[in-house]
């Protein structure tokens, strides 16, 4: 006899990324709600900043196990399942130092690159006259040239690395046979650089430790898979975060106004990072014994999101959350970063490449303008989802 499928909301519950998803206002009453997710399978999702930041502080919840066989899944899998707790393994390989002195925002000459990269592509953007495609022709390849200045590769290939990433990061209920065809293609790609004499970066750091016997435990594709990872969820973050923050831009005067008045860009960094939507699905966690969650009785081996937009918008956290407010005194404690054991590690370089592409952008283009109506951008349904196809601006 066939077992009744209980009804339960889908996730996510919005498309659209210019928007909170109405939903969540109803989730204040009900901060721990089962839902059903893209894949099928049931989760709790966790809406409120309090529970939230239990889930990520608390290591009963693990990220590492949502790639284990048979668990619950959010969607498929489309990297391979070692590598979802990816700085894990690379804390483990003994490779986090040299990864956390290649993500430095103080590296010597890289704000200098910093600026003079988003500069170009502003002045390019200029010359071919309105409207610009400021996701195409400025977010995704300066966050693309940074990473490849960071890896130490040419950035020319860059354009055959972002190629991945729509497959890489798609929420799909099934498997992709593509993902696994790109990801053993920038992994081939990524050795093919340890064995370059002109590579340079951080690849270049880790073809020396092959020399190294401490470290003959690590193959080449361990260390490709740094490589490949490091771009693939480089990239994605900070071209999304930039895109969204230029859509709150060039959408909201509050906004605009506060980016350009006495306390900069700078200065409102948390706060953008606080609103912004690029996120979009809650970062998944798997219970590995029963945890109390509020009222709710989480029980081992499910599937919990924290919805991360839903808890920078909190109102018991945030008073008037849905206003940009640079001088909230607590505007860093958003999530926006994640927390606890998986806290982003490239935290200071993504707010220092997102604040010098806003300056410059703002600085060259003070009459930047939205040329379409917001509604009417085209959303991708997968991670990027919250990035619009295209963001025509003209100034």
């Amino acid at each position: 006899m066939t077992r009744p499928t209980v009804d339960l909301p889908a996730f996510p519950f919005d498309w659209n990324g210019t928007r909170l998803p109405a939903e969540i206002e109803e989730l204040r009453a009900e901060p721990v709600r089962k839902v059903r997710t893209i894949a099928g399978a049931e989760a709790w999702l966790v809406s409120s900043y309090e529970l939230c930041r239990q889930v990520l502080d608390d290591p009963r919840f693990s990220l590492k196990d949502t790639s284990a066989p048979g668990v619950p899944r959010q969607y498929a899998l489309t990297i391979p399942p070692h590598v979802v707790n990816n700085m894990g393994n690379i804390t483990g390989a003994g490779l986090r130092k040299a990864v956390m002195k290649a993500i430095n925002p103080k590296a010597p000459g890289l704000e200098e690159w910093l600026r003079a990269r988003a500069g170009a592509l502003v002045d390019a953007m200029a010359a071919e006259g309105a409207p610009g495609e400021l996701r195409g022709s400025f977010a995704d390849p300066y966050s693309a040239g940074l990473h490849c200045r960071i890896l130490g590769i040419p950035e020319e290939d860059a354009p055959r690395l972002l190629r991945s990433l729509d497959v890489a990061f798609m929420n799909a209920p099934r498997e992709i046979e593509a993902a696994r065809l790109n990801w053993d293609r920038d992994i081939a790609y990524m050795v093919e650089r340890l064995d370059d004499p002109a590579t340079t970066g951080l690849m270049a750091e880790l073809a020396a430790l092959r020399d190294d016997p401490d470290y003959a435990h690590v193959t080449d594709e361990m260390l490709a898979t740094v490589g490949v990872t490091l771009f693939g969820a480089g990239v994605i973050s900070t071209a999304g975060f930039l895109t969204m923050a230029l859509v709150s831009v060039l959408t909201r005067q509050d906004v605009r106004e506060a980016l350009t008045g006495g306390g900069g860009v700078a200065g409102a960094m948390d706060e953008l990072l606080r609103v912004n939507l690029s996120i979009g699905d809650g970062l998944p966690r798997l219970a590995l014994e029963d945890v109390w969650l509020g009222d709710v009785l989480v029980r081992a081996g499910e599937l919990v999101l924290v919805l991360v937009e839903a808890a920078n918008h909190d109102p018991d956290r945030f008073p008037d959350p849905l206003a940009f407010r640079p001088d909230r005194e607590n505007a860093s404690d958003h999530l926006s970063f994640g927390g606890g054991g998986h806290y982003c590690p490239a935290t200071a370089l993504g707010k220092r490449h997102a604040e010098i592409a806003l300056e410059t952008l703002l600085e060259r283009l003070p009459a930047l303008r939205l040329a379409v109506p917001v509604e009417q951008l085209v959303w991708r349904t997968n991670f990027m989802k919250r990035l619009p196809e295209r963001l025509p601006a003209a100034w």
